[in-house]
């Protein structure tokens, strides 16, 4: 059913509009002297769209050169006003991970709530928060990569103000304020660039929990999809590890804006479907 609408309404590109994926994206209008906690939290807010479904590439390759590819479908939608951003992946391809889901709900306030159905299986298991570190579906990316972190958790520092992408940007350190958030999260400090003009992120250092650089983002081929609300999103994510040469990238083929997807889309009755 998703997939009908999705190749019905879908215009043009963007895996974050997709996906969510928490702090990797944004939009707005950058004015004078915001401090780096206002900085991060309208490239939170900003990036949130009332509803929107896409057809999403994603492809791994090792430090060999070898290559594999999935394709997903996914969905988001705001909730609670907005405090609340569902969001759902339906993998399509290849046959071995077709029909593996995953249903995550961010919530502004509180610990996120993320479920992976497996079909080999028939079993929903639910990622608990002190899990965010693992791998998503073998990518570079953890689940924690793809969530919306909470603000309060983290503090930060504005270090500097750096070109990446070919456009000037704020350059933030973001550290966890406790032990557990680092462990869960599995780092122990992230470098954030985000576009003064766009509140878009373009560039973020990963660091271990022992504060050697683990993965390098960088983001391209940044769209307005929401003009009334300023919504700017990065097409094309890629992530590289840095310590074991692996690199993966998420790159949208079609998204559509759309805020009255169903609402049954987003429970874990829905990713168990065949």
């Amino acid at each position: 059913m998703m997939d009908r609408r999705v190749r019905k309404s879908i215009a043009s590109l963007g895996l974050a509009a997709a996906m969510g994926l928490g702090f990797l994206m944004g939009g707005g209008d950058a004015s004078a002297g915001p401090s780096p906690r206002d900085i991060m939290d309208k490239s939170l807010q900003a990036r949130k769209l009332d509803g929107s479904e896409a057809v999403v590439k994603m492809i791994m390759s090792d430090d060999k050169g070898s290559t594999r590819e999935r394709e997903m479908t996914m969905a988001t939608k705001l909730f609670d006003g907005g405090k609340t951003e569902k969001r759902i992946v339906r993998f399509t391809a290849p046959a071995d991970v077709k029909g593996t889901g995953v249903l995550m709900f961010d919530y502004d306030a509180k610990p996120d709530d993320t479920w992976i159905f497996l079909p080999a299986l028939r079993k929903t298991r639910r990622i608990v928060s002190s899990q965010r570190n693992q791998a998503f579906l073998g990518s570079e990316f953890s689940f924690g990569d793809l969530g919306v972190p909470s603000l309060d958790e983290y503090t930060y520092n504005l270090v500097k103000e750096e070109n990446a992408g070919g456009e000037p940007c704020f350059v933030i350190d973001v550290m966890p304020k406790d032990k557990a958030t680092g462990e869960g999260e599995g780092y122990s400090k992230k470098t954030v660039w985000i576009s003064k003009a766009t509140y878009t992120v373009r560039r973020t250092q990963f660091f271990d929990l022992g504060g050697k650089l683990l993965k390098e983002l960088n983001t391209s081929d940044v769209k307005l999809l929401d003009p009334k609300n300023k919504r700017y999103r990065p097409l094309t994510m890629e992530m590289v590890n840095k310590q074991n040469g692996r690199k993966s990238i998420f790159k949208s083929e079609k998204i559509a804006l759309a805020p009255d997807t169903k609402d049954d889309y987003f429970t874990t009755r829905y990713l168990e479907r065949p």
